[in-house]
Formats: C-alpha cells, sequence, structure tokens
C-alpha cells in the first residue's frame, strides 16, 4: 500500500461552504467503491449468515440472494438516480430532505445516522467472535472481548481521522484479500466434487416456501450499507460519474459473490456428518475437506480483518452524516468541523467511535457475545437502512420533477422499491419471535420519535447540498 501523502504536499481544494472542509476529489472509482463493499463486508457472510439462512431456506439459500440482490438494486437504481444530481456527504439525508418536507429528511437522517453506528456495533461483534474463533486456534486459550474491541474501536479512531485516502486504500486491500482466500478455498469444492450443476440446488428441492421471507431478511442484512459511498460526495473524484457506478457496483459484486458462496458451501457440506446450518466455520472445515487446512484459518484471519474494515466505513461513514446533520442544526456545530491538515471530521469520528464503544461494551456486560451482538445490532441497523432507503424512493419522483427528468418509469421503480422495502420489514416484524429480537422495532421507534422530536425544537440552518 502506498503511503499516503502528507497534508503539506497534497493538492487540497480550498474548502467550500459545500465541501465541509474535506479533501476534495482525493479519492478514485476503487478506492470509492472499497468503501461501500466494506460496509457490506462481504467476507463475513460466508461464515456467519449463510449457515443460518440455509437453516431456513436450505438448497434455495442461493436463491434468496438472488432476492436480495434484486431487492438491492431497486434501492440502488433510485439512490443512483440521486447521486447523479448531487454529491453531498449528507448521504440519504440530502437526497431526502431537499425534495421532502423536513420532517421526513430528518426521518432518513437519524435512520442512517443509527444504521451506520448500530452497523459499526454489530461489525464489532463479528470481530470480536472471530478474533475468539482465532484465539482457540492459534493459542488454544480464549481472548477477552473488551479487548478487542478497545483495539477495534482505537485503530478505526486513529485511521478515519488521520487521512481519508489511508482508510479508502486499507479498506480496499482487505477485502481484496480476503476475498480472493476465501475464492481459493470455495473453488476447490467443484473440484472435489466435480464439474456438475448441483440439482437439488437449481430445482430448489424440499426448500420451504414459508421461511423465504425471514431468510430474505437475513440476507438483506448481508446488503446494508451498499449506498455508504455516497457519503463521500465531495471526497471522491468526478462523484456525479463516480459514485452512481459505485452504488450499482457494489450491489451486483456482492449479490454474485454471495450467491457463488452459498452454491459451494451447500454442495461442499453434502455427505458431512454435521450440517452447515450448525458450523461455527464453514470455510476452515471445507478447506480442510480440500486439503488446504491453513487456508481455513487464512479465511478466519480475513473476515475478522473484514469486520475491522466495516467498522471503518461505517464510523467514516456516520461522521459525514453527522457533519450533514451538524450543518442543519440538528447536531452541534462543532460535528460539522474538520481538521485542516487531515481533512476529516475530528469530532464527529471521535463521537462515534465512543458510542460504538460504550454501546458495545454495555452488550458485552449483559452476557452477550460476539455472535449475538452481530445479531442484535445489525437487526437495529437494517431498521435504520430501511427507513432511509424508503424515503429516499418516495423523494425520487419529486427530486426528478425538479430536474425535469420526471417519468413515469421512475414512478414505477419508486412504488416496486418502497413495496419491497415495506414487504422486508413486514417479515422483519413476524420472524421476531424471541423477546431480544421482539424489542427492537421498539427500540428504534423510540429513538426515531426522540430525534424528530429533537428536529422538531431545533431551528434549521438547511444547507443545500
Amino acid at each position: 500500500m502506498s503511503e499516503p501523502p502528507d497534508s503539506s504536499r497534497r493538492a487540497v481544494t480550498p474548502p467550500t461552504p459545500a465541501d465541509f472542509g474535506l479533501h476534495v476529489g482525493v479519492l478514485g472509482p476503487v478506492e470509492t467503491l472499497a468503501q461501500s463493499v466494506s460496509t457490506i463486508a462481504p467476507s463475513g457472510s460466508p461464515s456467519l449468515l449463510i449457515p443460518v439462512i440455509f437453516a431456513l431456506a436450505g438448497n434455495a439459500t442461493w436463491f434468496v440472494f438472488l432476492l436480495a440482490t434484486g431487492a438491492t438494486l431497486l434501492v440502488g437504481f433510485c439512490v443512483s438516480r440521486f447521486a447523479r444530481l448531487s454529491a453531498s456527504p449528507g448521504s440519504l439525508y440530502t437526497y431526502t430532505v431537499a425534495s421532502l418536507p423536513p420532517l421526513f429528511g430528518a426521518a432518513a437522517g437519524w435512520g442512517l445516522l443509527l444504521a451506520y453506528v448500530a452497523g459499526a456495533m454489530s461489525a464489532g461483534g463479528g470481530a470480536i467472535y472471530f478474533a475468539g474463533i482465532l484465539a482457540q486456534e492459534f493459542l488454544h486459550t480464549g481472548i477477552p472481548d473488551l479487548l478487542t474491541l478497545a483495539v477495534v474501536c482505537g485503530a478505526t479512531a486513529w485511521i478515519a481521522h488521520r487521512d481519508i485516502t489511508l482508510s479508502a486504500e486499507l479498506m480496499l486491500w482487505i477485502e481484496v484479500a480476503s476475498v480472493t482466500v476465501i475464492l481459493v478455498v470455495l473453488s476447490l469444492v467443484p473440484i472435489r466434487f466435480g464439474f456438475h450443476f448441483d440439482m437439488d440446488q437449481l430445482k430448489l428441492k424440499g426448500a420451504p416456501t414459508s421461511a423465504l421471507g425471514p431468510a430474505l431478511v437475513l440476507a438483506m442484512l448481508s446488503f446494508t450499507g451498499f449506498e455508504s459511498a455516497t457519503t463521500l460526495g465531495v471526497e471522491a473524484r468526478d462523484p456525479l460519474r463516480t459514485i452512481p457506478r459505485v452504488v450499482l457496483q457494489s450491489a451486483v459484486l456482492s449479490g454474485v459473490f454471495f450467491m457463488v458462496c452459498s452454491y459451494c458451501e451447500v454442495l461442499g457440506f453434502r455427505g458431512e456428518a454435521s450440517k452447515l446450518s450448525d458450523s461455527t466455520s464453514p470455510l476452515h472445515l471445507l478447506a480442510t475437506r480440500g486439503g488446504v487446512a491453513p487456508l481455513g484459518m487464512v479465511a478466519d484471519l480475513g473476515a475478522m480483518l473484514s469486520m475491522f474494515a466495516c467498522v471503518l466505513a461505517s464510523i467514516t461513514a456516520a461522521a459525514r452524516v453527522s457533519m450533514r446533520l451538524a450543518a442543519a442544526g440538528l447536531l452541534p456545530r462543532a460535528f460539522a468541523d474538520t481538521s485542516p491538515r487531515h481533512g476529516t471530521p475530528g469530532v464527529a469520528i471521535f463521537a462515534s467511535v465512543g458510542i460504538l464503544f460504550a454501546a458495545t461494551v454495555a452488550m458485552i456486560i449483559h452476557g452477550w457475545g460476539g455472535s449475538e451482538i452481530l445479531d442484535l445490532a445489525g437487526s437495529l441497523a437494517v431498521f435504520g437502512y430501511l427507513t432511509a432507503y424508503t424515503l429516499a424512493a418516495v423523494a425520487l419522483p419529486f427530486a426528478l420533477r425538479t430536474a425535469s427528468q420526471f417519468s413515469l418509469g421512475v414512478v414505477a421503480l419508486s412504488v416496486a422499491t418502497v413495496a419491497a422495502m415495506i414487504a422486508i420489514v413486514v417479515y422483519d416484524l413476524l420472524s421476531a419471535t424471541d423477546p431480544a429480537h421482539a424489542r427492537i422495532p421498539y427500540l428504534f421507534l423510540a429513538y426515531l420519535a426522540a430525534g424528530l422530536a429533537w428536529s422538531l425544537a431545533k431551528p434549521r440552518r438547511r444547507l443545500e447540498s
């Protein structure tokens, strides 16, 4: 990885009100893509989510990810249309508040902020989970959850504040390395079983139709945050072209990756005494069966680093949404301040990391482990994402009408996206059976109500992108 240029040698465009003091145009298309892909954390799903989805959907696991990819692309098309019109660190908040009444924009902003912070908590839980697995593999002992959390949060705060280019490049290389290892391991599956189609999977044999809805909710969790490149609005080079492409590319690439992983993992566990749904490290087992057991441990290490990259990407996005909310008067003005040297929102970054650390510590003290933190915090994040996605889809026809780009096709896209998001929310509510998950919707509604009440009480300084 190349060393990030010192600020004294970097050519930085002088800040304007729309720049928020961020370094303008320093990220190319690949680095911008790394932001969205890292927020998705694709390397974690093969070990954490695919086994759970398989327990529900069986041979239809790959098909569930196909449906989730379709739903994600609906949102992606809406977001990409907005991203052609505006580049701002406010992301979906900026898109919504410019086209809908202020209260709807505030709902999108608060929902998105919670989504990124809770998403960072979820990824932090994933890092704790994989750190525990690696400690058992290498040290044959456990590692304190608080120690892992402290290292993740400390490294995140330092890198996110130090330089956006360093952050993006680090995320890029982590994801490239971890995904490559996973694909190498999965490529051994067809070699072992022979190059033929698994007709049981292609025909969805024995897949319970009633379980597809709950499975789809879990699959959507794998894609949340795919739009986070929009928070890099002014920092991306040629943002009105780069960001729309990145949003769609991240959805397509992740969807294909998840479907390949699902197909190969289900095939790889054929004839195994242990079930895929019971496996805590399926890639490790597949690597062992393929005769390359060390790659299994490397895959677990890659998954842990991918979770760290997700924390870093989520905090990067949360800090920039906080800047935009602060500029609108919904958060303290200090959250909009940036470091003249680093061009990063230090107060917003450290506040986001502080909330992440405190909330995760509370969950650890409560007795929840890494996998439970990942699950519960991720479930909370989903409601924030779905709220922002839905409101952005509602706002799209109004924004395009203002820009003289209105069409019936846009209305159809908006309606289809809203319908898909509502369906996912309904499935999510119906699938919440245990008390902890059942409380999450009420927790989200209480948070959103408090945010909207605060918004109504504050004078708004509407800053255009």
